[in-house]
Order: structure tokens, then C-alpha cells, then sequence
């Protein structure tokens, strides 16, 4: 499958977790812009049958390289990130749990789930299209997000894209990301405002904002519930001294975009 293929895939799945996403390029295709992605984020658990590799693999065969990693502590996260040489690709952000790090009946519910992947890791195609791979319970959903919002969602939805996002640079008809967050709080979506509507700055070359994730109906093994799905990004880059242009991501902005998909943004 080409890369272009690829994500084309991954956006028919995220489109329909996230039905906003469809509103929102159409607010701003009737405007006469044209979307490009910046990067779409994927979700998984330190394992390395599900891990950062195994999901980044046919990124990489499609010739990606890595380009960064970064360390979230308070959330117990690891990530990297891949970029390609066609700098209309969007990069590829990938996150991984630390496992280790939480306590044993967190970790005996995760291995509820891990325990259901197929032997020798046969999916059926690219880790990152899967989907959930699991049945679980709402019970296990609800023990996970004591802990962790990240992990239920992981539980809850599995292996698609947690998030797209639409690099701001590339628009013409809003001239900065406050526009762009003003015409979307005028035309009624919500923003993650967990640190501010804008993450970063400037001076650390990268601006991002977020939506609220949109809320959709999941069927646990215990009955169907309403959950937060997946939420649509947006990001502005700024060249660094040398006038090449910003390629990775800050972890203290990163931090704050990651709750957007919070049940406590929903009330």
C-alpha cells in the first residue's frame, strides 16, 4: 500500500470517529482554501508487539525517518516523531504508555487487552488501520481512566488516527492561528482551552490549538457507551534562526493538546 493510500485510509476511519473533522474542512474549502495535513498522531502501549516500531513500520518502509523522540512524565509517555522528504507527507507522531510505571490492577486490565492479540502479531494489514483488536469491558474502561485518559482511550478505540491536523502555514485565508481559532469559536467548535486555546509560542517556533473530541457511541462487551473519539489539530511553524522551518514538536505544548480527547472538556 502507498503512503498516500495509507492515510488516505486512516482518514475514512478518523472522519467517522470524529464527524467535526468533515465540518470543519468544509468551513474552510468554501472559504477556498486547500487542506494540508502537518501530522497525524497515533496512540499505543509500551509492548512491543503494539509499540512505537510496530506501528511507525510501514511508515518507514514508504520512506520515513525518525525525527525526534520526547518524554512526558506526568503522563507516563514516550513518543517520536518520522517525517519524509516530501514535505507535503505529514509527519507521523507516535506515543507509547510506559506500562511499567502504573500499578498492578492498572496493568492486570491492560493485560486483559494485550493478551487478545493474535499470535505472532498477524494483523490483518498496517498495525496503524487495525482498530480496536480487543473486547473490553466499560468497567475495565472506567478502572483505566483513574489513571489514565490515554489508556481508556486506547482501550476504547485502539489502533487508528487519534488525530490530523491542518498546518495553519499553508492557509491563505486566515493570516495567523488566533484567526483560525476565532472563526472556528464563532462557527460553534468547542477548543481545548487546557493551558490556553494556544499552545507554544513564537519563541519555541510552534504554535498548536485543538478541538474538544467529539463524543461517540462505542460497544463494550458490557453494552454500548458514549466516549470521547478523536479530535482535529491545528499548527502553526516558524522558521528557527538558520530560516529552515521548525519539523519537531514541544513536549510542554504536546502535553496540554494530548487532553483534548479529557472527559472533563466535555462537561
Amino acid at each position: 500500500m502507498s503512503i498516500q493510500l495509507l492515510i488516505n485510509q486512516l482518514w475514512d476511519t478518523y472522519r467517522r470517529i470524529n464527524p467535526q473533522a468533515d465540518q470543519i474542512v468544509k468551513l474552510l474549502t468554501d472559504r477556498g482554501e486547500g487542506i494540508q495535513n502537518d501530522h497525524i498522531a497515533f496512540r499505543t502501549f509500551q509492548d512491543p508487539q503494539i509499540g512505537i516500531e510496530r506501528l511507525a513500520k510501514p511508515f518507514v518502509e514508504g520512506g520515513y525517518v525518525e525525527g525526534g523522540e520526547y518524554h512526558f512524565e506526568e503522563k507516563k509517555l514516550y513518543a517520536k516523531h518520522f517525517q519524509h522528504r516530501d514535505p507535503t507527507l505529514p509527519k507521523i507522531f507516535i506515543s507509547e504508555l510506559i506500562l511499567g510505571e502504573f500499578s498492578s490492577p492498572f496493568q492486570d486490565a491492560i493485560n486483559r487487552l494485550l493478551d487478545q492479540l493474535p499470535p505472532n502479531g498477524e494483523f490483518h494489514g498496517p498495525l496503524c488501520t487495525e482498530g480496536r483488536v480487543w473486547e473490553t469491558t466499560f468497567a475495565d474502561y472506567e478502572l483505566l481512566k483513574k489513571d489514565s485518559e490515554y489508556a481508556s482511550w486506547m482501550a476504547a478505540h485502539g489502533f487508528c488516527a487519534n488525530h490530523f491536523t491542518i498546518y495553519v502555514n499553508e492557509l491563505s485565508t486566515v493570516s495567523s492561528l488566533q484567526e483560525l481559532n476565532d472563526l472556528l469559536i464563532t462557527s460553534g467548535f468547542a477548543l481545548n482551552q487546557e493551558g490556553g486555546a494556544i499552545k507554544g509560542s513564537p519563541e519555541v517556533f510552534l504554535e498548536q490549538s485543538s478541538t474538544v473530541a467529539s463524543v461517540v457511541e462505542v460497544p463494550f462487551s458490557d453494552g454500548p457507551h458514549k466516549v470521547p473519539g478523536c479530535y482535529y489539530e491545528f499548527a502553526r511553524r516558524y522558521p528557527l534562526p538558520n530560516g529552515k522551518m521548525f519539523e519537531g514538536f514541544v513536549a510542554k505544548s504536546a502535553d496540554k493538546i494530548f487532553e483534548s480527547t479529557d472527559e472533563k472538556l466535555q462537561r
